[in-house]
């Protein structure tokens, strides 16, 4: 595993002469350089008045002992507790690059440390804060003050630093180009918002000065860019007399935020909030970890241990969008959002290799906490913790390790997709899912057409394009319409299509590409008059598919998409629109015709599925059986009419005209059930009757008895009774 991981921990943090070997330079940024400055005035001394209880571990006290008095820390035992707490999730997340300069500030300037790598660590610190000593209350506060320090912050960061020198001598051409920015970080007591703008404008003027002496100076840089911190720090319970700023740009070379924070764990958790922000830090809880309890040696107990890595160890999961934050911030804290990570059982043979793509150093939020002194000795002594991601239902992913190399712990991101150390995938699992109608062939015959050769920049053509410009333009144009899915056209799976759909890309047409152009219109035209079949994907469709004309109406739709990208070329492309507009406008009769093709292949599709049920819904199903034939036949005849109307149609055959609806005789309807005879019959005779003219007798007769030789009476003048014989 060893062997494995090591690569990627070196890629992690790069040698400076390596990385600029490779980009050429190297870009400091503000986090290479912090200058901690912490106010070491009288009024620091005072209690920050959080108690802290001395005798809360007693368990039995006896009688007449008076109880300990709780105690409370000075604002500067506070501001140093915080910073060392800064600096030592600085040093544990980032060894190398990331420096710190630590400044003491009273009557005289206290620098602790220098920019050296082997001053960067907390013993040294520590040792030096010790020889400090706290502030001395008895001490004349006129003359201290935290300007001292700053002045000694701006200066100090205008030192050059291992890392920058070697850049510089790397690069000797461009030595100008290696950047210096810092940022300075200012713990005091500020007594008013007009104090904190004197504190600001004395740092911008020696920023400005300082960047005059480096100017002329080998050994100094001038400074580009400063981030001022100032951390006003005040006792609880009292109210603060300076504001919270943002962020605020004052010069060019210098911006400057304010927080005015209470003394103790507010302290805490803003410093902790503070360098996540500075050096792109994010929190990992590690929860479920089985711990045994030192009362109880049998028993265990769960607990949930916060770490500190780079932020990059997230970066999976904000790709894929499975970020589980956790719903409540950290412990006393203000930490926005941290990823809750589920312990595994790790397993005794550790000798299993895993794809790992990322190794991030890791540093615990509380590092005097029993959980996470058990957790960091556990990794210590060479075992490795599988991290997986809380789910509430699924099978249980894998996406972290914990595991420690040299003595020092990593957060190992492991990949959870598919490894790029196996075979590629197919093409059905692409970004496009389970897709396998890809259009293949034609892509492969789109690179053919637009393969790039070399060729001189001389050659300009007419527009005053170079061969670059031209194939750019031609990619696009090719590119304007053109479906990857096989199931998403109709018109590039039509061979009669070709000609148009290889011309209308052209930058420039022809009279004879146009003339070629509108014949493979008509010739979809002619198509659509014998109603031949299009290749129309049925996939993901339920039934026999699209109507015919639904087809058409598709098809016509997107060769008019293809054709209108490509419109704004030329005028000839814009009269091959014009040639697909002028076939698509059909006579009304001719869509009237359609219509009512479409309403009976509609009826036809309802008849046949009534027809199905037949032995399930008897005599009744004939009924309707019957009225749909009916229908049907009476649609056929206005059809033939508007047939006969359209000047494109053969004549259709004589037929004696019909009787006005009124004119009819409705059968007569029979009580109770109605056999199928009586149903042919009236069918029959209904039928009959709309084919030849009604005898004029029966139509005026009466019971079915009509009068003869009605025009005797009127020659004679004689009435006719009703049973034909004549009277005077």
């Amino acid at each position: 595993m060893h062997f494995y991981l090591a690569p990627v921990r070196l890629l992690a943090n790069p040698p400076c002469s390596s990385l600029c070997r490779r980009t050429g330079l190297r870009m400091f940024s503000v986090s290479h350089k912090t200058a901690f400055v912490v106010d070491h005035c009288p009024y620091m001394a005072e209690s920050c008045r959080q108690l802290i209880e001395c005798d809360m571990l007693t368990k039995s006290r006896s009688q007449g002992v008076i109880p300990l008095a709780p105690v409370s820390k000075s604002l500067w035992t506070c501001a140093i507790e915080c910073s060392m707490e800064y600096c030592r999730i600085l040093f544990d997340v980032y060894p190398t690059w990331k420096l710190v300069n630590y400044i003491v500030s009273d009557s005289e300037v206290h620098i602790l440390n220098s920019w050296k790598q082997e001053d960067q660590n907390t013993h040294e610190l520590m040792a030096a804060l010790a020889a400090v000593g706290p502030p001395n209350p008895r001490q004349d506060p006129e003359c201290c003050s935290v300007l001292h320090g700053l002045v000694a912050a701006v200066e100090s960061l205008c030192k050059i630093t291992e890392y920058q020198h070697e850049s510089r001598t790397t690069l000797m051409d461009t030595a100008d180009r290696v950047a210096n920015r810092g940022r300075i970080i200012c713990l005091t007591n500020a007594k008013s918002d007009t104090h904190v703008r004197m504190l600001e404008d004395c740092v911008l003027e020696t920023i400005q000065e300082q960047n005059k002496r480096a100017a002329g100076s080998d050994r100094l840089m001038p400074i580009q860019q400063c981030e001022l911190v100032l951390v006003h720090i005040y006792p609880q319970g009292e109210e603060t007399l300076v504001s919270d700023r943002q962020k605020k740009e004052l010069s060019s070379m210098l911006s400057s935020e304010v927080h005015s924070v209470r003394a103790g764990r507010y302290l805490a958790s803003k410093l902790n909030v503070l360098v996540q922000q500075h050096f792109d830090l994010a929190s990992t809880t590690i929860t479920n970890i089985p711990m045994k309890e030192e009362q109880h040696a049998n028993t265990s107990a769960n607990y949930d241990v916060e770490l500190l890595h780079h932020r990059d160890a997230h970066m999976e999961f904000i790709k894929s969008g499975d970020l589980h934050m956790a719903g409540s911030t950290s412990r006393d804290s203000g930490l926005k959002e941290t990823v809750t990570l589920k312990w595994c059982t790790p397993r005794t043979n550790s000798v299993e290799l895993h794809y790992c793509t990322g190794a991030y150093r890791i540093s615990p939020v509380d590092v005097n906490s029993r959980p996470s002194s058990c957790l960091t000795n556990f990794l210590l002594n060479g075992r490795s913790v599988l991290l997986e991601q809380p789910r509430k239902s699924g099978s249980k992913v894998i996406s972290h390790m914990l595991s420690s190399h040299g003595g020092e712990i990593f957060l190992h991101v492991l990949n959870s997709t598919r490894s790029t150390l196996e075979d590629p995938p197919s093409i059905s699992e692409g970004c496009g899912g389970r897709v396998t109608d890809y259009r293949i062939t034609d892509f492969g015959e789109f690179m053919r057409e637009n393969r790039l050769t070399p060729f001189p920049d001389s050659m300009i053509d007419a527009a005053g394009r170079t061969p670059v410009e031209r194939a750019k333009s031609q990619l696009e144009r090719y590119t304007r319409y053109w479906p990857m899915i096989i199931s998403q056209t109709t018109i590039f799976n039509m061979q009669a299509v070709v000609p148009l759909a290889n011309l209308i890309v052209k930058d420039t047409l022809t009279d004879e590409d146009v003339l070629t152009c509108q014949k493979t219109v008509y010739n979809l035209v002619d198509m659509e008059r014998k109603s031949d079949p299009l290749p129309i994907s049925t996939v993901g469709s339920r039934g026999k598919g699209p109507k015919r004309d639904e087809q058409y109406r598709i098809m016509w739709n997107e060769l008019e998409t293809l054709v209108k990208a490509h419109v704004g070329t030329s005028e000839r492309h814009q009269r091959v629109l014009e040639c697909i507009s002028a076939c698509r406008s059909k006579p009304p009769e001719e869509e009237e015709r359609k219509k009512r093709g479409r309403k009976r292949e509609d009826k036809e599709d309802k008849t046949e599925k009534n027809g199905k049920d037949t032995e399930e819904k008897g005599w009744t199903t004939d009924s309707e059986r019957l009225k749909g034939v009916m229908e049907r036949e009476k649609d056929e005849q206005s059809e033939c009419e508007i047939i006969k109307d359209s000047p494109d149609s053969p004549e259709p055959l004589n037929k004696k005209p019909r009787l006005a609806t009124e004119e009819q005789q409705p059968p007569e309807k029979s009580k109770g059930p109605v056999s199928l005879l009586t149903l042919w019959t009236n069918r029959i005779t209904q039928a009959n009757s709309r084919k030849h003219q009604e005898f004029a007798g029966r139509l005026s007769s009466v019971n079915n008895k009509a009068e003869l030789y009605q025009h005797l009476k009127e020659e004679n003048g004689m009435d006719v009774h009703e049973n034909g014989k004549a009277t005077r």
